[in-house]
């Protein structure tokens, strides 16, 4: 066990954040802390790392674990390079491979060859301290720092860059990656995944799970904690609970342990209401007096069980349309943007797609490739450089800004939405405010005082009472707790109109997503179905392209080695015939191999379109060209093996 924590209680004032919170971390086990926003997660992570004091209970640690520790949206602040605050990490690797050099030498002068009793000890303290640069992971130094860099997004970066130039999320990244080098025995990360893009996301995970010390994690990214996670410890009601396994059965667990709590409850309290109604039949019989006695006497040392707490309260809302769209919602050509207006560079080009009436569609791609800048365009907040955004007709569009840039710092809460909709009486906007968990004096905050979560629901509670047919919503989910997150599902779920939402979060874009769409700087590419299923379509696709480099490489192989040994003049020449006849087959047959690919390619591309997504007869058309295609393109392969021979 590397950590014990007992009966921790933490207030401020009269509210009690923390109360007989007890948990332990064993050696190399993976926790996710979870609970609702403002639950008290972070301080608990702050207590236990020693930035923060407790009222009340104790901390145990084994002896020497060394605890790091990372907070919430915690950027480095350094006047170094990249370089030089990573290799920072390894002082006494460093000041230990300076050494060895001096002692190198000291053993190449020859004048210590003249003191052989101080050229043995030197001998000597080389061999140590070489055996200990070696046990301490001296040689695999610069190999870690630049692995790490690289997975955490800064492998395209000089080495020399200074920290001090770099935006605030990528200096969270460059100190989530030197925590990582630090490799301390109990690894603390508070959100961790916030700033991070799916590849980055996923690099981490395979990182994580084969760290050699152990990991408690705050994290409201499901699908991170379902990759990660062995553990779960919930704080609820400030007491903390533990689960044995991923997030997916935690839910699981909760769900099954209170549906048996409410059973028991209810079963006693039938047990209750049959005894009490007994006693009030019998108590004043006189043959039967002794019998409702007893069973007063049963009733009153009976330990009655207190109904079990459903879910804490959650925020309740859904998005309603006031009328429909046209079945074309949207219609994007060839459309290009600049990172300004007085740049060369383009941030992305020739991207096209389509939206049709009632879709869920994502657009993701890695941080910087301008998905943001791609919305805005959408919503007429930026100009493209080339290229049309064609909106359908009735569409009533409703734009989530991550940023939060169309809140009013100094309104109050109240005032935000009531200054958006000034015909809608005040006890309906107190309404909404309070399906948003806004109540009482909390409607009188004001917006530069909210948390990220708070001002997130803000923002949702005045798209809802926009009454969109079309929501663009960039990274919905950023700022909300896991519960506030399946609530939002749950709501876009029952959403009537059309979704383009950008998101990181993979559970999310697996829950929601109908069809994807991956930006690049040289267009677009388009994938049925989630995030899931985009992941093993492009493992399909990777596999079918190395199997045929790697057909086409043996072939080439066959055909350089191939040789031929003719015993006469007439043998050599029929031997010449035969082999250009085959290699004249074999490139018709590479070539027939490459016109069918690309026709299958082209088909389903077809099948992705949007316009066909109802016309079933089209849609089996298309599928039985591709059959027939597939279907020839298997012979095709058979007789370019037999070609190849």
């Amino acid at each position: 066990m590397l950590l014990q924590v007992s009966n921790i209680r933490k207030s401020y004032g009269i509210d009690v954040i923390l109360q007989d919170i007890s948990m332990q971390v064993l050696e190399r086990e993976r926790v996710g802390l979870v609970g609702v926003n403002g639950a008290g997660k972070s301080t608990l992570l702050k207590i236990i790392a020693g930035e923060l004091s407790f009222d009340s209970g104790a901390i145990h640690k084994a002896k020497e674990t060394r605890i790091g520790y990372l907070a919430q949206n915690s950027g480095l602040q350094s006047d170094r390079t990249i370089e030089a605050e990573m290799r920072a990490v390894f002082a006494h690797l460093l000041d230990a491979e300076q050494e060895l050099r001096q002692l190198e030498q000291q053993i190449a002068d020859p004048e210590l060859h003249n003191q052989p009793k101080r050229y043995e000890e030197i001998l000597e303290r080389y061999a140590r301290r070489s055996d200990w640069f070696r046990e301490q992971g001296g040689f695999e130094m610069n190999t870690r720092i630049n692995s790490v860099l690289h997975g955490m997004g800064f492998g395209e970066f000089p080495s020399d860059t200074r920290i001090a130039t770099l935006s605030g999320g990528q200096k969270t990244r460059l100190a989530l990656a030197r925590i990582l080098l630090q490799s301390p025995d109990l690894l603390m990360l508070d959100e961790p995944t916030n700033y991070l893009d799916i590849p980055t996301l996923t690099w981490l995970e395979g990182y994580l799970r084969s760290y050699s010390g152990a990991i408690l994690v705050v994290s409201h990214d499901r699908y991170f904690l379902d990759a990660l996670a062995t553990t779960i410890i919930e704080i609820e009601r400030h007491a903390a609970k533990r689960y044995t396994g991923n997030y997916s059965r935690y839910m699981e667990l909760k769900s099954a342990e209170y549906e048996s709590e409410l059973k028991q409850y209810e079963k006693q309290q039938d047990e209750i209401a049959k005894m009490e109604q007994f006693i009030q039949k019998n108590i004043v019989r006189a043959s039967t007096t002794k019998r409702a006695q007893s069973r007063r006497k049963a009733l009153d040392r009976m330990d009655v069980l207190d109904r079990p707490l459903g879910d804490l309260k959650k925020a309740n809302f859904m998005f309603q349309i006031e009328r429909h769209t046209g079945k074309d919602v949207l219609d994007v050509a060839d459309l290009s943007v600049k990172f300004d207006e007085n740049s060369d560079r383009t941030l992305f080009r020739q991207v096209s797609f389509q939206l049709q009436r009632s879709e869920t569609v994502a657009l993701i791609g890695p941080n910087g490739i301008g998905k943001s800048t791609l919305l805005k365009v959408l919503v007429g907040q930026r100009q493209p450089t080339t290229g049309t955004v064609r909106w359908g007709s009735n569409v009533k569009l409703g734009y989530y800004d991550q940023e939060q840039t169309g809140l009013t710092p100094s309104n109050t809460v109240l005032e935000e939405l009531w200054s958006e909709y000034p015909h809608l009486e005040e006890a309906r906007i107190r309404t909404v405010l309070g399906s948003f968990l806004f109540s009482g004096e909390d409607v009188l905050k004001r917006i530069s005082s909210l948390s990220g979560g708070e001002k997130a629901r803000v923002s949702l509670a005045k798209l809802m009472l926009l009454q969109a047919n079309v929501l663009i919503l960039d990274e919905p989910t950023n700022h909300l707790d896991l519960f506030s997150k399946e609530v939002l599902e749950a709501a876009l779920l029952d959403f009537e109109g059309t979704l383009l939402f950008i998101s990181h979060d993979r559970y999310f874009l697996n829950k929601m997503a109908e069809r994807i769409v991956e930006l690049s700087p040289n267009g677009t590419e388009h994938f049925l179905g989630n995030y899931d299923d985009m992941i093993e379509k492009k493992a399909e696709l990777e596999e079918i392209r190395r199997e045929a480099a790697a057909k086409l490489a043996a072939a080439s192989n066959k055909q350089q080695t191939s040789t031929t040994a003719p015993t006469s003049y007439e043998i050599d020449k029929q031997a010449k015939r035969e082999e250009r006849s085959r290699l004249r087959k074999l490139e018709q047959t590479e070539q027939t191999i490459s016109e069918l690919e690309e026709q299958i390619a082209e088909l389903e591309v077809q099948l992705t379109d949007p316009s066909i997504f109802n016309d079933y007869m089209r849609i089996q058309e298309i599928q039985a060209q591709i059959d027939k295609h597939r279907s020839a393109l298997a012979a095709a392969y058979e007789e370019w093996e037999q070609l190849s021979e």
